[in-house]
């Protein structure tokens, strides 16, 4: 008889780049802290919801020209359309919100989990597929929805037992209500790019070092919101200023609090209000969130997407602790093992009597009634 084992692979290397297989026990730490961010979400009334890993590019990336560019494409056979691995799930859940929950009640709030794929990697992350975590609120983007986004967030990784959190807020369009409707938009855009990079000599360059106070308005919460309120001499940013006063005031005590307000990587889509994610030994977010408008019905919505993957994989997330993991020799008794299960206990079955239960990783061994350590 063909042993299966014989047809498979001889080398895991042939995944294409950017995937892999994720192995235990880290396969149990993503399914524990996915758990744990999803229970979280729903008991804060966030409903659930599953879309499809492909769908028609349209859908996926929008019309616009270059708004496909991160998608990995595929032609469907059935209909000879164009079809796409979804990069980001916060998209399906407007799709779904504007098309099958057009009618339900507003705010509508969601929630998801599942896997992501890029077409192109990252410096900071070279994973092409991911597990994205999130929450939407749709139907506002008021400062009370935002502040509740906020909340959640944190909520959601603390159960996780993810932290400790910094939330990094920024006023995704700042610059042109400081700027007001006069100024060039080719210039505009040279300045946001300047102060996007914390640039000062490019700010000099341009010959726009009236900007240059803005990057003192970076940091910690409340020094760089008086500087920005101190910048702001029209009271253009008046409101949202307020709006961030408030939104912080919700979480404050609960996580370290920054402030960078001309911000604009991973905002391309927030309208006034956004937030990153960060906790400690990770360059990079872990996640992001912000108010936004649906493609195609123009509804407000607020909402964030984290980004597990890093930390899980540094064994970080919810941990339960060591598994108990209880072998059940030969001629156990099969009453016990359910009852045993029920209360928690892994079980491994000998199938013959040179099975080794430390080979098998159990830590302990069913005795005459009673798990016994090994």
């Amino acid at each position: 008889m063909t042993n299966p084992r014989s047809l498979l692979p001889a080398a895991p290397s042939l995944l294409p780049e950017g995937l892999r297989d994720r192995l235990p026990p880290q396969a149990e730490a993503a399914s524990r802290v996915t758990r744990a961010l999803i229970d979280v979400l729903r008991r804060h009334g966030y409903a659930r919801v599953s879309p499809p890993l492909a769908e028609y590019r349209e859908t996926l990336g929008g019309k616009a020209e270059g708004s496909g560019r991160d998608l990995l494409r595929f032609t469907d056979p059935v209909s000879q359309r164009t079809l796409a691995f979804r990069p980001d799930i916060t998209r399906q859940v407007g799709r779904i919100a504007a098309t099958l929950m057009a009618s339900a009640p507003r705010p509508l709030r969601l929630c998801y989990a599942g896997q992501v794929v890029k077409l192109r990697a990252s410096q900071l992350r070279p994973a092409r597929e991911m597990l994205q975590v999130g929450a939407e609120l749709i139907g506002s983007d008021s400062v009370a929805a935002a502040a509740e986004i906020v909340a959640v967030a944190i909520d959601a990784l603390e159960a996780a037992r993810i932290g400790p959190v910094t939330v990094d807020f920024t006023l995704p369009d700042a610059l042109e209500r400081l700027a007001g409707p006069g100024m060039d938009a080719d210039r505009l855009a040279a300045i946001a790019a300047a102060l996007d990079g914390k640039d000062a000599g490019a700010l000099a360059q341009l010959g726009a070092t009236e900007w240059l106070p803005l990057l003192a308005a970076t940091g910690n919460f409340g020094p760089a919101l008086a500087a920005l309120r101190a910048f702001d001499t029209a009271g253009r940013l008046t409101e949202q200023l307020a709006a961030l006063e408030a939104i912080a005031a919700r979480v404050a005590g609960r996580a370290r609090l920054m402030l960078d307000p001309t911000e604009r990587h991973g905002f391309a889509y927030q309208s006034w209000f956004g937030f990153t994610l960060f906790v400690p030994g990770q360059g990079d977010a872990i996640g992001r969130g912000g108010t936004y408008r649906i493609d195609g019905s123009g509804e407000a919505a607020v909402g964030f997407s984290l980004y597990p993957d890093p930390l899980i994989d540094a064994g970080l997330g919810s941990d339960e602790g060591q598994a108990r993991r209880l072998f059940l020799p030969l001629g156990h008794d099969a009453a016990t093992a359910t009852k045993l299960r029920a209360e928690g206990w892994e079980t491994v079955a000998a199938l013959s009597a040179t099975d080794d239960a430390a080979a098998l990783g159990c830590t302990h061994v069913l005795g005459v009634k009673l798990p016994e350590p090994l």
